[in-house]
């Protein structure tokens, strides 16, 4: 069975997910070592935070705690994939997801990834410009309106030219933008949105203005503090946030790290692109969606939709499609990881 993995960014590591390293991290020994780097790194391990008596939203979610946990635990869930069950077909990721993508693909070691990511996610929490909010422009029957998409578009334009306000669309996350910018531009929003499914407009917490230009100086950080040597060609087809292909033996050292450190942190990350050229480019039976957490699941139906995969419209034709033959799988779900596509539990 082919598949592509799917890693998650920030925000997926709550209340939930406490306990998910210790419940399926299945390399003691690599824990260890990730524990290590963060020790040596005077931050509390993994392991403590993973252990905690209770979920701190002040603790767990900053992004120094948060990068480090979510990387931790797409890392451990992808090497819990059968690959004699599996056949991976290519590794993307949503935001942060890209760090953790490079390092299932094989692009970084397990350890220099789990380095960028701890290091990026400290930098932005030093930083912490701006903010981020989310808001749809599908219903809640995931029909494409291309039409309200464009509105909403034209309403940041608007909002961006204005003095003193910075606004962005961060992330196209399906049938989902992600906006960025500074609390003027991100208020001139709010107050111009309708409200909508009861939630939206919805900032998020402890959430940085990612993948605009006003990431610049954390991008600069970065970059003087990890050196181009860590990174080297992926062993497994990575896609990432322009829908770009970066293909085994085929990739520049240096571009994927001036693109991982440069223009993934300060332009607008395409997830539908990159879910969409999953789709067409590589063809896979399965979708698999790494814990933690279980909210990316709605993102990668919309954008299959959205890209008109196996002539799908609609919320009802993708639970059609799911129900006949899953084609979406996540590893946060208990019985979908324990099912028979060739999960391995630690």
């Amino acid at each position: 069975m082919k598949a592509v993995v799917i890693c998650p960014g920030r925000g997926t590591y709550n209340k939930t997910e406490l306990g998910y390293l210790q419940r399926h991290f299945p390399d003691a020994a690599l824990l260890s070592r990730l524990d290590d780097q963060r020790r040596g790194a005077a931050q509390p391990t993994l392991t403590e935070l993973d252990q905690a008596a209770r979920f701190s939203i002040a603790s767990h979610t900053r992004g120094d705690n948060a990068s480090a946990l979510i990387f931790a635990a797409t890392l451990g869930d992808f090497l819990s994939i059968d690959r004699s069950a599996i056949d991976i077909v290519a590794v993307t990721g949503n935001s942060m997801g890209w760090y953790s993508a490079l390092a299932c693909a094989g692009a970084l070691s397990p350890h220099d990834g789990f380095r960028v990511a701890n290091t990026m996610g400290t930098l932005m929490q030093r930083s912490l410009i701006g903010g981020q909010l989310i808001y749809p422009f599908v219903g809640e029957d995931w029909h494409p309106q291309p039409e309200r998409r464009e509105a909403l578009i034209d309403a940041v334009e608007d909002i961006a030219s204005r003095p003193g306000h910075a606004l962005f669309v961060s992330i196209e996350l399906g049938g989902m933008l992600v906006l960025a910018g500074n609390e003027a531009g991100l208020s001139a929003f709010e107050a111009v949105a309708e409200p909508t499914q009861q939630r939206f407009p919805l900032r998020l917490g402890n959430h940085a203005a990612f993948h605009t230009r006003l990431m610049a100086p954390v991008a600069e950080q970065g970059r003087d503090a990890l050196p181009a040597s860590l990174f080297g060609n992926p062993v497994l087809p990575l896609i990432d946030g322009r829908g770009a292909i970066w293909w085994p033996g085929a990739t520049d050292r240096d571009a994927l790290y001036a693109y991982t450190l440069g223009t993934q942190v300060t332009e607008t990350y395409d997830f539908t692109r990159a879910i969409t050229i999953a789709a067409r480019e590589f063809a896979p039976d399965l979708f698999i969606i790494t814990g933690p957490g279980t909210t990316l699941g709605g993102a990668v139906a919309q954008s299959l939709i959205l890209s008109g995969w196996r002539n799908m419209a609609s919320k009802d034709d993708f639970r059609a499609v799911q129900t006949t033959q899953p084609l979406l799988m996540s590893m946060g779900i208990p019985e979908q990881r324990a099912s028979s596509t060739g999960f391995r539990e630690a």
